[in-house]
């Protein structure tokens, strides 16, 4: 069995059990064997303890001095013990012994007793955290300035070099409320032995990476949102792929998800993506396509900014303000 500081060390070799399966360590308590040894048979018990001082109780938990007395008359050599004889009386410890629990000889120490029922809340550190489910529509707060205090879930759509993740940073960490950045970007990258870069050709194995790490955004999404943390994600959902894109990010996080496109001028768009480097720079002809398809989110019923004339801070604040109208009448989509 094992216990708190661990299994009890097993006895010495042949000090627990005995033949016939009886052994010292019964002793030590003064509990006799069962049953009466056989007429005759000398007494096999323990060895007497130091003899205690003159007018003194002998020693807790040590032999008893001499043998037992026998009612009607004196105990005989060899005799056996008398079955139920009392015990000698457990007096106070002799004068200048140290109080406190006593020595038992080792191949006799009492197992710990194990901690009964469960352990307190916070004996292992553990927290308990709500699980994560379908993110509602938020519920409009009109008194507030832009979202206020209100927990979200925003996708931010656009094409590369738009500012996506810069301006979705910038917002989150200024928000009042605790709100987390969630980039599909990042995520994606976490593969790091067997990356499929779409640079290298788009195949089956980049497009799977790509729903996987957007499912992985999703459930990250929820749990935030189910533990009131905000988030809001960033990806380039194309609108002539509603099925892969924006219908598979509302069944990942759910209907309460709020998209917002952030579309610039193409000239803008190249000249940020030109400052890139690594993987996350495309050449100005993939650039160009994709700004040329993000065009279709026109007439989509989705609020769109341009932000070809923005800083930073001056778009993270119009973002807010599109939120704040999106919670108060939500768009269809």
């Amino acid at each position: 069995m094992q216990y708190a500081m661990g299994a009890p060390p097993p006895p010495p070799h042949g000090s627990a059990h005995g033949a016939g399966g009886q052994g010292a360590g019964a002793w030590a308590h003064g509990t006799p064997p069962h049953g009466p040894p056989p007429h005759g048979a000398p007494h096999s018990g323990p060895p007497a303890g130091p003899p205690a001082p003159h007018g003194q109780p002998p020693v807790p938990g040590a032999a008893p001095y001499g043998p037992p007395p026998v009612p009607g008359g004196s105990r005989q050599h060899g005799a056996p013990h008398p079955q139920g004889a009392p015990q000698p009386p457990q007096g106070p410890p002799p004068s200048g012994r140290p109080s406190g629990p006593q020595h038992i000889p080792p191949g006799h120490q009492q197992a710990p007793v194990p901690p009964q029922g469960p352990p307190a809340p916070d004996s292992t550190g553990h927290i308990q955290l709500p699980p994560g489910g379908p993110v509602p529509i938020p519920v409009p707060h009109p008194a507030d300035s832009g979202t206020g205090a209100a927990t979200l879930a925003v996708l931010l759509i656009g094409p590369a070099g738009a500012g996506k993740t810069t301006v979705a940073r910038h917002w989150a960490a200024r928000r009042q409320v605790p709100t987390a950045h969630i980039s599909l970007d990042d995520v994606r990258e976490w593969v790091c032995s067997g990356f499929a870069d779409p640079q290298s050709g788009w195949n089956e194995h980049s497009e799977a990476q790509y729903r996987l790490a957007r499912r992985t955004c999703g459930f990250a999404a929820r749990n935030f949102l189910a533990n009131g943390i905000s988030c809001i994600l960033d990806d380039a959902v194309f609108p002539d792929r509603p099925v892969v894109g924006l219908g598979g990010w509302k069944r990942h996080v759910g209907p309460g998800l709020l998209p917002v496109v952030l579309l610039p001028g193409l000239e803008i768009v190249l000249e940020r993506n030109a400052e890139r480097s690594g993987n996350r720079r495309l050449s100005d002809e993939e650039v160009a396509g994709i700004h040329g398809r993000m065009a279709g989110w026109y007439g989509s019923g989705l609020p769109i900014i341009d932000n070809s004339k923005y800083d930073v801070e001056t778009t993270a604040r119009v973002l807010d303000d599109v939120l704040a109208r999106s919670i108060a009448s939500p768009p269809a989509w």
